[in-house]
């Protein structure tokens, strides 16, 4: 059985396309050329990936969320346990990195996803109503 999409044209739903770092246009595995980092533009349909700005939003947003949880499990970790703390890094420090850039990855691919299918653009000022 195959599935129906709402997207006549192929191209991929947006939580695919911001899970697995899909072109929103054309759905191949183009939108990101190294680990957090958008591509230049899309190898298979050209789309420039360069004309979305996504900010440093979900960098900042992560961060802290990420963060205030580890802070949280650690100290409930502490008082439970008392392990060396050693175990807090050996623990804790690949989790927040590992949380934060795979969120980061996914947070700014959903974001860039959403401008495209919203066809967002910074807004231009002709100067037209100004007198």
């Amino acid at each position: 059985m195959t599935e129906q999409t709402d997207n006549p044209k192929g191209q991929p739903a947006p939580g695919e396309a911001a899970l697995f770092g899909l072109c929103p246009r054309c759905g191949a595995r183009t939108l990101f050329d190294g680990v957090a980092m958008f591509a230049p533009r899309c190898r298979a349909c050209s789309l420039d990936f360069s004309a979305f700005n996504v900010g440093d939003g979900p960098a900042a947003f992560l961060t802290l969320g990420i963060g205030g949880l580890i802070t949280v499990l650690a100290i409930w970790l502490e008082l439970a346990a008392e392990p060396p703390f050693w175990l807090h890094v050996v623990l804790w420090l690949p989790l927040l990195v590992l949380l934060v850039i795979g969120g980061l990855r996914v947070t700014k691919a959903a974001l860039l996803v959403r401008e495209y299918t919203a066809r967002a653009e910074e807004h231009r000022h002709d100067g037209s109503d100004l007198t």
